[in-house]
C-alpha cells in the first residue's frame, strides 16, 4: 500500500465513478482499476462496490477512508515544510493584537521580525480579541494574541501571560492593600463595554454573587478607562499591565482585587488545522521572546 494507491482510492469515492476519478487525476482508467484492485488484494477485503450509478463504499473501504486522509494529509504537511526549510523565510504573515497589546509591544514586534525575517513582510491587525479569534478562523489572521477566548476545536491556545485585574483609582483616593468584592460597591466606576475580555471576566466574577457595580460610565477600550480614571472622574478594574502603559502612574492608585482574585489571561492563538510554514514558526518564536508586561517606558 502506497500513498499513490491511497490518492486513487480517496478520489474515486469522492468523485464517486473510476470514469470521472481517472479524469480528474489524469490516468486511463484501467491503471486506474488496476491499482485499487491491487490494494483490495493487499488488504484483503474489497473497498468499492460498483452500481449502476458509479461505485459505493463497503464497510472495509469506508474504514480505510479516514485513515488514507489523514496519512495522505500528513505526508503534504511533510513535503510542506521540508520544502520550507531550503530557504529563508519569505512571504506575508498576518498577526492580530489587541489594541492594549498593540500599543506596548507593536514597535518591539516589528523591530524583532525586521531583524531576524529581512526578506518577509509583518502585517499587524488591531481589534478587539472578540473580532480577531474570528478573523483566526475564518483564514484573514494567521497568529493572534487574544485576551481571554472562548475555547474552540478550531483553534490551538498558548498561555503567554497571567495577571490580576486590580482596583484602579485616581491617586487622591487612598486605597486598602486589598480591595474585596463586596467593597467595589462603594467606587463610582468606569468599565470598558462588553463584549471586552475585561468587562466579560468581571461581569462572570460579580453577576452570579448579585454584586451591583456602580457604573457612571462605559468606554471602548481599557485605556480609555484609564484615562477617565487619572482625570479623578471615577474609578476602573483593570489588568496590571495596562498600568505599565503610562508613564504617568502616579496619577492613580491600585490595589489588588479578592479574594478570590480575577485574573486575565493573553493568549497566543493558531488555526488548528492550518499548516504552520516556516514564516508562521519564526514569527511566534518572536512573540514568545517579548516582554508583555508592556512598558512603555523601556
Amino acid at each position: 500500500m502506497d500513498l499513490k494507491q491511497l490518492e486513487y482510492f480517496v478520489e474515486v469515492v469522492e468523485r464517486g465513478s473510476f470514469s470521472k476519478a481517472a479524469v480528474s487525476l489524469n490516468l486511463a482508467q484501467p491503471s486506474l482499476s488496476r491499482q485499487i484492485a491491487l490494494l483490495e488484494t493487499e488488504l484483503g477485503h474489497r473497498l468499492l462496490e460498483r452500481t449502476g450509478r458509479g461505485v459505493s463504499i463497503t464497510e472495509a473501504g469506508s474504514a480505510l477512508l479516514s485513515h488514507a486522509k489523514v496519512m495522505l494529509s500528513a505526508a503534504e504537511d511533510a513535503k510542506f515544510q521540508i520544502k520550507e526549510m531550503r530557504s529563508d523565510p519569505s512571504g506575508k504573515v498576518v498577526v492580530g493584537l489587541p489594541h492594549r497589546v498593540a500599543m506596548g509591544l507593536c514597535v518591539p514586534l516589528i523591530k524583532k521580525f525586521h531583524e531576524r525575517l529581512p526578506n518577509a513582510l509583518i502585517s499587524v491587525v488591531e481589534g478587539l480579541s472578540l473580532s480577531l479569534r474570528d478573523g483566526l478562523i475564518n483564514g484573514r489572521i494567521d497568529i493572534g494574541l487574544l485576551f481571554d477566548p472562548a475555547p474552540t476545536p478550531l483553534l490551538k491556545y498558548e498561555s503567554l501571560l497571567r495577571e490580576r485585574l486590580m482596583l484602579v483609582a485616581p491617586a487622591s483616593v487612598t486605597l486598602p492593600k486589598q480591595i474585596s468584592l463586596q467593597m467595589l460597591k462603594d467606587f463610582p466606576m468606569v468599565l470598558p463595554s462588553s463584549p471586552n475580555p475585561i468587562r466579560n471576566l468581571v461581569d462572570a466574577v460579580l453577576l452570579p454573587r448579585k454584586i451591583d457595580l456602580n457604573i457612571v460610565a462605559e468606554v471602548g477600550a481599557v485605556h480609555s478607562a484609564l484615562s477617565l480614571v487619572e482625570t479623578s472622574m471615577a474609578c476602573s478594574i483593570l489588568p496590571e499591565s495596562a498600568l505599565n502603559l503610562r508613564a504617568s502612574t502616579h496619577k492613580v492608585s491600585f490595589s489588588p482585587i479578592g479574594p478570590p482574585a480575577m485574573w486575565n489571561q493573553l493568549i497566543l492563538a493558531i488555526p488548528a488545522s492550518r499548516p504552520m510554514n516556516k514564516l508562521s514558526i519564526e514569527t511566534i518564536k518572536i512573540l514568545r521572546e517579548l516582554d508583555f508586561r508592556m512598558d512603555s517606558n523601556k
